[in-house]
């Protein structure tokens, strides 16, 4: 199976200027890739965000456009900069620097998976890596900029919203409001990727769907946040993680029974963030 570049999930009106994206909700894994993992069917999707696109696919009800990876983030992570190659992974590529990401083996080829658990053995070759990254990461990139570009012109601004989840291991140690473990992480990498009143309304949506919120820890964002979230520009960006443990038998990687419950309460938020965006049109306003 060759999964497909991506999936574009569109209204039928864009009417507001906000922007979904799922990077790493892609599981359409490559047949050839999982015969030459290390792993099995399930523990290669401990590092997916699964679900995560139909955790907020109401965006598409309120006029919103959500765009969800295909490829699996075991196989591509789009959260990362083209040029993140491990050489412990694609033969020879010579690292450049200290990248913290790559030497913990998650770069835009990862090494491993969550737990640190290697994907395969050996290496790929440039070729293979370029091909991936050719297939699903450079369209993926290139939807994802027509898509804020178009709205940003039609709206005079844009907010990306960046949708992952995070593993409730992830957050043993961090505490939010008032000493308790936060549900929901709000990542504009301390204020520099997005507006601060979208982060504060955001927020406040949240706390009255009843889940608790941190900011920037443990996660402030990566490589979207940091290349799209241009405050200045009129071009916000703010990533969401959703504890998976609400949602998810982490372990076995299905839904619970906590699913449906989870979305309502996570589609109330996109609702409000559709109507924080809900911009007149620059050709109206002209």
């Amino acid at each position: 199976m060759t999964p497909a570049e991506y999936h574009l999930h569109l209204p039928d009106t864009i009417s507001c200027g906000a922007v979904f994206s799922s990077p790493h909700s892609g599981r359409d894994y490559p047949s050839s890739f999982l015969k030459d993992s290390l792993l099995d069917a399930v523990t290669i999707r401990s590092s997916e965000d699964a679900f995560v696109d139909q955790l907020f696919m109401s965006a598409i009800d309120n006029g919103a456009p959500l765009l969800a990876a295909s490829a699996p983030r075991a196989f591509v992570d789009l959260n990362r900069n083209a040029d993140e190659l491990d050489p412990a992974v694609v033969d020879g590529v010579h690292l450049v620097g200290s990248n913290p990401r790559i030497s913990s083996g998650l770069g835009v080829i990862p090494r491993v998976v969550s737990e640190g658990r290697a994907v395969m053995q050996g290496k790929i070759s440039v070729d293979d890596a370029k091909d991936r990254l050719d297939r699903f990461y450079h369209p993926y990139h290139a939807q994802l900029r027509e898509l804020m570009d178009t709205s940003r012109a039609a709206f005079g601004k844009v907010l990306l919203i960046d949708c992952h989840s995070m593993p409730r291991e992830a957050l043993t140690n961090v505490s939010g409001r008032f000493g308790r473990m936060p549900e929901i992480v709000l990542g504009d990498r301390f204020g520099s990727s997005c507006e601060g009143a979208f982060v504060d309304e955001i927020e406040a949506a949240l706390d009255d769907a009843g889940f608790r919120v941190a900011r920037n820890t443990p996660f402030a964002g990566a490589h979207i946040t940091q290349a799209y979230g241009r405050p200045s520009l009129g071009q916000s960006c703010l990533q969401i993680e959703v504890d998976r443990s609400l949602y998810l038998d982490e372990k076995n990687v299905v839904k619970t029974e906590q699913f449906d419950e989870i979305r309502l309460r996570l589609a109330g938020v996109v609702a409000t963030i559709c109507e924080l965006t809900r911009w007149p049109t620059q050709l109206a306003a002209e």
